[in-house]
């Protein structure tokens, strides 16, 4: 153990699903054997979160519960075992356990396996964002490569994770149709050395995206927004292509024929970061880690529009929610770690 360790933490406290966040003092979690405690430093709203706030996913946490899927700080207490006796007094990017409440506190219990320590060069700032976002982008790009998608079309690409993968691609080589919503997005991607943008409030859109899509062999569609777009990227793909829904930013159920998957041979499949990490050695997400740090300055950048303190975690929630494309929100549970300026 690393100094003394408080019997009451500050956390940001869900009482219930689709409820208020609230701000108070709760118990200060203990690790338990192959577990570790992190003293926390910063951690990022993402919009995961605010599915999982929601109440959008299958497995949830009983209430009341600590959100946050991801953060950073410094490893203070062991539970036991080999791996968290090593990470013990590390600076290290976390992940928040299936077990436990999540990042938005002053200390996290987590697995000593969803940790990575951090390089020397990589501020802990930067650190507190590189695991569900980059990691994901990756894990795209892996899967464009392994399936020999000649192009992809990605939804939501004027997010921080569209921009990871407009960068990406330019770096790659893999052309990449960026779909946006409103005309001062397409803007901001062509800035960024955007090419193939295409605005889905246009009401030529679906026959642009089809156009471009056949231009390109554009056979990778990723969907982060469901409902009516679900239907209009199997529509638009080239025949044999797979669309992966990745979020449910439109809160609407995805909507397609199912005549294009069997008389066209598309494919309609899903991506979950944790489910490809189940699927991948602990080696390849070592390995995976210690690339996206190696981009964190570059290709895989975070764009932060605001940091405030835990305390005011309510605050950050709805400025994430009203402003997403202005970059994420950081909570700071440690100011000396991460400063607000």
């Amino acid at each position: 153990m690393i100094g003394k360790i408080p019997e009451t933490m500050l956390a940001a406290v869900l009482d219930a699903y689709g409820g208020p966040l609230n701000v108070r003092q709760i118990p200060t979690p203990r690790p338990g054997p192959g577990e570790v405690l992190v003293r926390m430093a910063a951690a990022p709203i993402n919009p995961s979160d605010l599915g999982f706030i929601a109440g959008g996913y299958r497995s949830q946490k009983p209430v009341p519960v600590v959100p946050g899927f991801e953060g950073s700080g410094q490893v203070v207490a062991s539970g036991g075992g080999l791996l968290p006796r090593l990470w013990l007094g590390r600076r290290v990017a976390c992940a928040a356990s299936n077990r436990h409440g999540g990042s938005w506190a002053e200390y996290m219990v987590t697995s000593a396996s969803q940790c990575v320590p951090l390089l020397a060069d990589v501020p802990t700032e930067l650190g507190a964002m590189m695991l569900v976002n980059p990691l994901t982008v990756l894990a795209m790009f892996d899967l464009a490569q392994k399936g020999g998608h000649p192009a992809i079309v990605n939804t939501a690409a004027a997010s921080n994770l569209g921009r990871m993968i407009l960068r990406l691609g330019i770096t790659r080589r893999i052309p990449v149709i960026h779909i946006v919503r409103r005309t001062e997005q397409v803007a901001l991607l062509r800035s960024l050395g955007g090419e193939l943008i295409l605005d889905s409030s246009e009401p030529d859109f679906p026959a642009r995206l089809a156009e471009l899509s056949r231009q390109q062999r554009a056979s990778l569609l990723l969907d982060a927004i469901g409902g009516e777009m679900t239907g209009q990227l199997l529509t638009a793909g080239p025949p044999g292509c797979t669309v992966l829904v990745y979020g449910l930013l439109s809160e609407k159920a995805a909507c397609f024929d199912p005549r294009l998957l069997f008389n066209e041979d598309k494919h309609l499949g899903g991506f979950y970061l944790p489910t490809w990490q189940a699927q991948h050695g602990r080696l390849t997400i070592v390995l995976a880690a210690r690339r996206v740090q190696q981009m964190l300055k570059a290709e895989l950048q975070p764009v932060v529009q605001k940091k405030l303190l835990l305390a005011e975690a309510p605050q950050g929630l709805a400025l994430y929610t009203s402003q997403m494309t202005s970059g994420k929100v950081l909570l700071v549970a440690n100011d000396q770690e991460v400063p607000l300026v």
